[in-house]
C-alpha cells in the first residue's frame, strides 16, 4: 500500500511541480535578457541532469564507472526517443532555424567527440580532460548568444525576478523528489512481482531517471515554451556525454565493455542524428516562414518513440548481441 501511495504522490507532485518549474524558467529568461532556448540548456538541463551527474561522481569514486558510462550514454538515448517523442506525440513543437543550424549539429559533433574518445575501448584522464576542455568551449559558444530576441521573451509571467527564482528553486527540489519517490514505488512493486533486476533497471529506473527532463519537455510544450523543451533536452545531452561521461575517465582510467562501442554508442549517435535529420527537414519544409521555423509533430514523435522502444526490446531479448 505505501508502494501505491509513493507512484500516487509522485505523479501528483510531477504534475505541479513540472509547471511550477517551467513558469519559474520562463520568468527568469524575461528578467536576466536570456532567450528560453539558453535557459533550457543551461539552468534547466543541468537542472535535470543533476541526479545523473552525482550518479556519475558517486559511482567513478566506488570503482563503478561503467555505470557512470551506460547512465550517460541511456540518459541521451532515453531524453530523444522517450522524452522528445512522447512531447512530440502530445504536442508539436517548433524549431527555429539557429537551433536546427547550430545547438543541433553541436549535439552531434559532441556525441561523435565522445564516441572518438571511446573508440579504443578505455576512458582515461586525458579522455576525461578533452570532455571537460569540450564543456568549456561549449558555454563559450553559448555565452556569445546570450542576448534575449528583439521583442523581449513571450512570458505573461507576473512573477518578479526573486520569486522567479524561487518558484523555479521549489519546482526543481519537488520535480527531482517526485521522481524518486515514483521510482522507489514502482520499483519495490515490481520487484514483488518477481520482475528480474535486469528488467526493472532497463525500464522503470531508467525511465524514472528522466521523469524530469520528460515533465519539463511536456509542460513546456503544453504552455508554448518550445524552445524551453528543445534546449532542455539538447543541454542535457550534452552535459552528459561532457560531464557525466567525464568522470569515469578523470577518475579511470576504465576500460570498456565492448558492447559500449558496438552497441550503445551506436544508437545513441543513431538517435541523435536522426533528431537532426528531422529537424533539418523540417526547416527545409518550412511552409513559408520567412524565418525558416520548422516544426516537429507526432510522426516524428512516433519515429523517436518507436526507435526507444526497439533499443529497448534489444536490451532485454538479446543483452549480449552486438550490432
Amino acid at each position: 500500500m505505501l508502494d501505491f501511495m509513493f507512484i500516487a504522490v509522485g505523479l501528483a507532485g510531477l504534475v505541479w511541480s513540472s509547471d511550477k518549474f517551467v513558469e519559474g524558467a520562463a520568468a527568469i529568461a524575461n528578467h536576466v535578457g536570456m532567450s528560453p532556448l539558453l535557459i533550457g540548456m543551461t539552468i534547466v538541463s543541468l537542472g535535470t541532469s543533476a541526479p545523473e551527474i552525482v550518479v556519475s561522481i558517486m559511482a567513478s569514486l566506488s570503482g563503478s564507472g561503467e555505470l557512470a558510462v551506460g547512465n550517460a550514454l541511456g540518459s541521451n538515448i532515453t531524453n530523444i526517443g522517450l522524452v522528445l517523442g512522447i512531447t512530440l506525440i502530445i504536442r508539436s513543437i517548433t524549431i527555429d532555424a539557429s537551433t536546427t543550424k547550430r545547438e543541433l549539429p553541436q549535439m552531434v559533433v559532441v556525441t561523435l567527440l565522445a564516441g572518438a574518445l571511446m573508440i579504443d575501448g578505455v576512458l582515461s584522464v586525458t579522455d576525461g580532460a578533452l570532455l571537460i576542455l569540450g564543456l568549456v568551449i561549449f558555454l563559450t559558444l553559448l555565452a556569445r548568444r546570450g542576448e534575449a530576441p528583439e521583442g523581449g521573451v513571450d512570458n505573461d509571467s507576473t512573477l518578479t525576478p526573486l520569486k522567479a527564482w524561487g518558484v523555479f528553486t521549489i519546482g526543481l527540489a519537488l520535480l527531482v523528489i517526485s521522481s524518486r519517490l515514483l521510482v522507489v514505488g514502482a520499483v519495490n512493486i515490481a520487484m514483488a512481482l518477481g520482475v528480474s533486476e535486469l528488467i526493472i533497471g532497463l525500464t522503470i529506473v531508467a525511465i524514472g531517471t528522466s521523469l524530469p527532463e520528460l515533465a519539463a519537455a511536456v509542460m513546456s510544450a503544453l504552455k508554448g515554451h518550445s524552445d524551453i523543451a528543445i534546449g532542455a533536452i539538447v543541454g542535457s545531452n550534452v552535459f552528459n556525454l561532457l560531464v557525466v561521461l567525464a568522470g569515469p575517465g578523470l577518475f579511470g582510467p576504465l576500460t570498456l565493455n565492448a558492447s559500449v562501442m558496438t552497441r550503445d554508442w551506436p544508437v545513441t549517435m543513431l538517435t541523435t542524428g536522426t533528431l537532426m535529420m528531422l529537424a533539418w527537414l523540417a526547416y527545409q519544409n518550412a511552409n513559408g516562414d520567412k524565418k525558416g521555423n520548422g516544426e516537429l509533430g507526432r510522426a516524428s514523435g512516433v519515429l523517436l518513440v518507436t526507435m526507444y522502444t526497439a533499443y529497448i526490446g534489444l536490451l532485454i531479448f538479446y543483452p549480449d548481441l552486438a550490432l
